[in-house]
């Protein structure tokens, strides 16, 4: 039964810290600007034409 119990405080321990970091990183702003990354790869791969 204390395994259980251990197992489980870890399992919360571990989600709160991914739940941290997803708010961290949406606190920053990284994931705000959907739509430029799939563009990025074309703006690539022109650039590169160029060279």
């Amino acid at each position: 039964m204390i395994v259980i119990a251990l197992l489980l405080l870890i399992s919360i321990g571990i989600a709160a810290g991914f739940l941290a970091a997803f708010l961290w990183g949406v606190k920053d702003g990284q994931f705000d600007d959907v739509d430029s990354p799939a563009k990025r790869i074309l703006l690539d791969e022109q650039k590169n034409k160029q060279l």
